[in-house]
């Protein structure tokens, strides 16, 4: 093991800026592009991509702010894209007449800058918004005030440099700031430790500091309740990626929120809503793990603990999410990953439930047209096989009118989708979903995917890339919903943190031999992938078990655990991981870390590594380090570094039918008869 970090060899490979490993990472991608653009189906499969994520047949979802849709949109014509905007009428229509508000293309040449579009805040109610662009796609940004009738930058308007920065408005004239502002700004993980409130016309430096995280702390930040009557500003420091505290702001006062540290809290309407992640006993009563709370906001200051149990969640159910309208609160449910959607009113007599009656089938997404002043909201539906479908929808009402729908863009007819179920070493029944042939007869050609990790849920989906890239090969598709993810709920992703890590692992081990033992597929002809903490997934499986697969496609991927937390945003992930630098800690991670654990004398499923050289959340160090190291063992390793893109990996529609067709010719050149 290479547990001294003195001593790895391959250091310099996370110097993103020196000539060497620049070299190094245009002869490796050469290498990679050269043998999988001569794969039979690759130019097949890449014309499909590119057609499928340039369509303009594609759900062009919105925003929505002063009486306008607002939306960005690439293809082929707008390879950065367009900022634009259209009526809710003309948004109904077959085809909208969309007003150009920003052409990230031209602005781009115009400034000789690499853009990519970070997104917007607007002011509520408001003329203005800020707007965030970054450059080759990297999660720092800089930032501009945009005037929405002008249809232009403000000129002398709130402006911030590049940075991972963090802004809210208060009112026209200021805004909440956490940003870089010069030494000792920054935690340890890179994030903005202070927060100032920003005037007009004011300097940055010389706003006031309204609060100061720690320097070990993940960051800081602030944000407003615009209800009227309920008028409310908060800031909240983020001591680890599950704790934080939350005060309210009054004049110079700053009054700190009783939650758990690990509990999330806002305002709805004079009502605080509280997300529990543990058990929590208060006011002569335990509210278990996973539960939603509600009680009146200034009750609560002045001590009161008289709590309304608004979800509690049972061995196969979890809390998917909340979506705030006017006057309703819409939870998402996901039992045994599906959901469905529970609408609930407060009045006099506390609160009232009402299930909505929605499709039985997929995945369901519930977003606000306004939280504050419409009850409207809009609906996404989406699975495996049934082209997504966005409805618009308001609460109290079971009628949907559908905006929009996705074209078909593969048959769907041949395929089925099915739900299992693996047990995992411990016991654990693990469910995984399978998107197979009907009457199927294995074992055929399949992909594997998963993550694991960040309390984030995989749940079906439609996807024309997964469709025409992998399906329409002869390819199955498997989803796994392992410990660390949040089908379940916290305690399910608890169950894999730190020194528990192993169980996701275990996890997806068993849904591989599951599917194998059902005869969907054989280790000759199964084919694992993810991407960031599921890159990781599949380099520690792909060190355990290699004679379980056949071909690994690892993703911006986290494989260095000895040195993670000392590069970009890692330290913010000790929460999850836990400390390499604490010996007891790294004595648990050591034994999964891939970079580690990878040896000359144990022989591997070939490998395809892909990153991004503009990733400044998990460093490209780890993708770059892992296939120098492999191939140096001898290995078989492709790897592919993109140069923009972040973390998603492709700063645009054309890099991304690229990067994914790569990835489907070399599943296909390792796991097709």
């Amino acid at each position: 093991m290479l547990i001294n970090s003195e001593l790895d060899p391959y250091l310099w490979l996370e110097d993103v800026g020196g000539d060497a490993p620049l070299d190094w990472v245009q002869r490796q991608a050469a290498i990679a592009e050269g043998e999988l653009k001569r794969h039979p189906e690759f130019d097949t499969i890449h014309g499909r991509l590119r057609t499928i994520l340039n369509s303009q047949e594609r759900i062009p979802y919105v925003t929505v702010h002063g009486g306008w849709y607002y939306n960005f949109w690439r293809d082929a014509s707008h390879v950065r894209g367009i900022w634009r905007r259209t009526t809710p009428q003309q948004y109904g229509s077959a085809d909208p007449a969309w007003e150009t508000m920003i052409d990230l293309d031209v602005l781009a040449n115009v400034e000789d800058e690499n853009w990519v579009w970070s997104g917007v805040v607007f002011l509520h109610h408001g003329d203005r918004c800020l707007v965030s662009l970054s450059r080759g796609g990297g999660d720092a940004h800089v930032l501009r005030e945009y005037d929405l009738d002008a249809k232009a930058f403000v000129s002398g308007g709130f402006m911030l440099p590049e940075a991972k920065s963090q802004a809210a408005w208060r009112d026209r004239d200021s805004i909440f700031v956490a940003t870089d502002c010069g030494p000792g700004t920054l935690t340890q993980s890179g994030y903005p430790r202070t927060v100032r409130e920003w005037r007009r016309g004011a300097a940055l430096l010389d706003s006031p500091v309204l609060f100061e995280a720690a320097v070990d702390d993940l960051g800081a930040g602030a944000c407003m309740d615009f209800t009227p009557g309920h008028r409310h500003e908060f800031i909240w420091r983020s001591m680890t990626f599950y704790t934080n505290e939350l005060y309210l702001r009054e004049g110079p006062v700053l009054t700190r929120i009783a939650k758990p540290d690990d509990a999330n809290a806002y305002t709805v309407r004079g009502q605080l809503i509280i997300e529990l992640r543990s058990a929590w006993e208060t006011g002569g009563a335990v509210y278990p793990q996973g539960a939603l709370l509600a009680t009146d906001f200034r009750a609560f200051l002045r001590g009161e603990r008289q709590m309304a149990v608004l979800f509690e969640p049972s061995p196969t159910t979890s809390l998917d999410g909340v979506c705030v309208t006017r006057s309703t609160l819409l939870l998402n449910i996901l039992d045994n990953v599906k959901n469905r959607l529970v609408e609930l009113t407060h009045g006099a007599h506390g609160w009232r439930a009402r299930n909505v009656d929605v499709p039985a089938f997929g995945s369901l997404e519930a977003s606000p047209l306004d939280a504050i002043d419409s009850d409207e909201y809009f609906l996404t539906v989406t699975d495996f096989l049934t082209p997504t479908t966005l409805a618009l929808c308001r609460a109290g009402s079971d009628e949907r009118t559908v905006l929009r729908r996705l074209p078909a863009y593969f048959d769907a007819e041949p395929y089925e989708v099915r739900q299992f179920s693996a047990r995992s070493r411990d016991g654990t029944q693990v469910p995984y979903f399978a998107v197979l042939p009907r009457h199927a007869c294995g074992p055929l050609p399949a992909l594997l995917y998963g993550y694991g990790g960040f309390e984030v849920s995989l749940k079906p989906y439609y996807s024309g890339a997964t469709g025409a890239g992998w399906l329409e090969h002869g390819g199955i598709y498997l989803l796994a919903n392992i410990r660390g993810g949040g089908e379940f709920g916290p305690r399910w992703h608890q169950a894999a943190l730190k020194e528990n890590r192993q169980n996701a692992y275990d996890d997806f081990i068993a849904v591989a031999e599951d599917a194998i033992a059902r005869g969907l597929t054989s280790a000759g002809h199964l084919g694992i992938m993810g991407g960031s903490n599921g890159g990781l997934l599949v380099g520690a499986v792909m060190a355990q078990r290699p004679e379980l697969f056949n071909a690994v496609v690892c993703q911006v991927p986290l494989l260095d655990m000895r040195r993670y937390h000392q590069l970009l945003a890692g330290a913010s992930w000790v929460g999850e991981y836990g400390d390499p630098d604490d010996p007891a800690q790294w004595a648990y991670i050591a034994r999964y870390s891939p970079y580690h654990n990878v040896s000359a004398q144990r022989a591997y499923p070939r490998m395809l590594l892909t990153t991004s050289t503009r990733d400044d959340r998990v460093h490209p160090g780890h993708a770059r380090k892992m296939a120098a190291l492999m191939l140096e063992q001898g290995h078989d390793v492709l790897y592919w570094e993109n140069t923009e893109g972040g973390h998603a990996g492709a700063a645009n529609n054309d890099q991304q039918a690229l990067m994914w067709a790569l990835t489907y010719a070399f599943l296909l050149q390792q796991l097709k008869y």
